[in-house]
Protein backbone atom coordinates (compact mmCIF):
# COMPACT_ATOMS: atom_id res chain seq x y z
CA UNK A 1 0.00 0.00 0.00
CA UNK A 2 1.36 3.48 -0.68
CA UNK A 3 0.40 6.66 1.26
CA UNK A 4 0.13 10.01 -0.41
CA UNK A 5 -0.05 13.50 0.71
CA UNK A 6 -0.07 16.82 -1.58
CA UNK A 7 0.33 20.20 -0.31
CA UNK A 8 0.91 23.06 -1.90
CA UNK A 9 -2.31 24.34 -3.86
CA UNK A 10 -3.61 27.52 -3.26
CA UNK A 11 -5.44 30.87 -4.70
CA UNK A 12 -3.33 32.62 -7.45
CA UNK A 13 -3.50 35.15 -10.14
CA UNK A 14 -3.80 34.54 -13.53
CA UNK A 15 -0.36 33.80 -15.36
CA UNK A 16 1.06 33.34 -11.73
CA UNK A 17 2.85 29.99 -10.39
CA UNK A 18 2.43 26.88 -7.93
CA UNK A 19 4.54 24.58 -7.06
CA UNK A 20 2.75 20.76 -5.35
CA UNK A 21 4.28 18.52 -3.70
CA UNK A 22 3.84 14.61 -3.28
CA UNK A 23 5.04 12.95 -0.61
CA UNK A 24 4.86 9.46 -1.16
CA UNK A 25 5.08 6.40 2.05
CA UNK A 26 4.77 2.98 2.28
CA UNK A 27 5.25 0.50 -0.63
CA UNK A 28 6.65 2.78 -3.49
CA UNK A 29 9.23 0.50 -4.43
CA UNK A 30 5.35 -1.39 -6.27
CA UNK A 31 4.77 1.27 -8.48
CA UNK A 32 5.77 1.86 -11.74
CA UNK A 33 5.27 5.65 -11.91
CA UNK A 34 3.33 8.66 -9.99
CA UNK A 35 1.19 10.74 -12.36
CA UNK A 36 -0.88 13.94 -11.63
CA UNK A 37 -4.32 14.11 -12.05
CA UNK A 38 -6.91 17.36 -11.84
CA UNK A 39 -10.69 17.29 -11.04
CA UNK A 40 -12.81 20.77 -12.08
CA UNK A 41 -16.53 21.03 -10.81
CA UNK A 42 -18.51 19.02 -12.36
CA UNK A 43 -15.92 17.70 -15.07
CA UNK A 44 -14.48 14.74 -14.86
CA UNK A 45 -10.74 13.90 -13.96
CA UNK A 46 -8.33 14.42 -16.36
CA UNK A 47 -4.47 13.01 -17.04
CA UNK A 48 -1.96 16.31 -16.16
CA UNK A 49 1.13 14.21 -15.89
CA UNK A 50 3.22 11.42 -15.28
CA UNK A 51 6.89 10.02 -14.38
CA UNK A 52 7.85 7.29 -13.78
CA UNK A 53 10.35 6.28 -10.72
CA UNK A 54 12.96 4.86 -12.75
CA UNK A 55 14.40 6.81 -15.84
CA UNK A 56 13.78 10.27 -16.48
CA UNK A 57 10.54 9.83 -18.65
CA UNK A 58 7.95 12.54 -18.62
CA UNK A 59 4.36 12.43 -20.13
CA UNK A 60 2.51 16.02 -20.10
CA UNK A 61 -1.70 16.25 -20.99
CA UNK A 62 -1.82 18.80 -24.07
CA UNK A 63 -3.34 21.80 -22.16
CA UNK A 64 -0.15 21.48 -19.95
CA UNK A 65 2.81 21.03 -21.78
CA UNK A 66 5.08 23.91 -22.33
CA UNK A 67 3.73 25.50 -18.70
CA UNK A 68 4.15 22.26 -16.04
CA UNK A 69 6.87 20.40 -15.21
CA UNK A 70 6.64 16.97 -13.47
CA UNK A 71 9.82 16.29 -11.28
CA UNK A 72 10.37 13.52 -8.73
CA UNK A 73 12.92 13.16 -5.75
CA UNK A 74 13.75 9.79 -5.15
CA UNK A 75 15.62 9.92 -2.29
CA UNK A 76 12.87 11.67 -0.29
CA UNK A 77 9.90 9.98 -2.02
CA UNK A 78 8.55 13.09 -3.40
CA UNK A 79 7.24 14.12 -7.04
CA UNK A 80 6.68 17.60 -7.89
CA UNK A 81 4.55 19.18 -10.55
CA UNK A 82 5.69 22.55 -10.85
CA UNK A 83 2.95 24.98 -12.37
CA UNK A 84 3.85 28.43 -14.84
CA UNK A 85 1.84 30.31 -16.61
CA UNK A 86 -1.47 29.29 -14.28
CA UNK A 87 -4.84 29.65 -16.46
CA UNK A 88 -8.36 29.69 -15.17
CA UNK A 89 -8.80 27.20 -16.81
CA UNK A 90 -6.32 24.74 -14.52
CA UNK A 91 -8.64 25.77 -11.26
CA UNK A 92 -9.75 22.27 -9.72
CA UNK A 93 -8.54 19.76 -7.49
CA UNK A 94 -4.86 18.30 -7.98
CA UNK A 95 -4.73 14.24 -7.22
CA UNK A 96 -1.54 12.82 -7.05
CA UNK A 97 -2.02 8.99 -7.41
CA UNK A 98 0.78 5.71 -8.04
CA UNK A 99 0.47 3.57 -11.37
CA UNK A 100 -0.87 0.38 -10.74
CA UNK A 101 -0.86 -1.07 -14.48
CA UNK A 102 -2.15 0.32 -18.07
CA UNK A 103 -1.75 3.68 -19.88
CA UNK A 104 0.26 6.15 -17.93
CA UNK A 105 -3.14 8.62 -18.48
CA UNK A 106 -5.96 6.75 -17.50
CA UNK A 107 -6.77 7.12 -14.40
CA UNK A 108 -8.39 3.62 -13.82
CA UNK A 109 -4.86 2.67 -14.47
CA UNK A 110 -3.77 3.91 -10.98
CA UNK A 111 -4.49 2.42 -7.16
CA UNK A 112 -3.76 4.71 -4.50
CA UNK A 113 -4.83 8.41 -4.50
CA UNK A 114 -3.54 11.08 -2.22
CA UNK A 115 -6.76 13.64 -1.11
CA UNK A 116 -6.21 16.28 -3.19
CA UNK A 117 -5.14 19.88 -3.16
CA UNK A 118 -7.13 22.97 -4.06
CA UNK A 119 -5.71 25.53 -6.93
CA UNK A 120 -7.82 28.28 -7.54
CA UNK A 121 -6.29 30.56 -10.77
CA UNK A 122 -8.52 34.21 -10.49
CA UNK A 123 -8.60 36.18 -13.66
Amino acid sequence: QVQLVESGGGLVQAGGSLRLSCAASGRTFSSYAMGWFRQAPGKEREFVAAILWSGNALYYAGSVKGRFTISKDNAKNTVYLQMNSLKPEDTAVYYCAAHSSGSLSDAPSYKNWGQGTQVIVSS
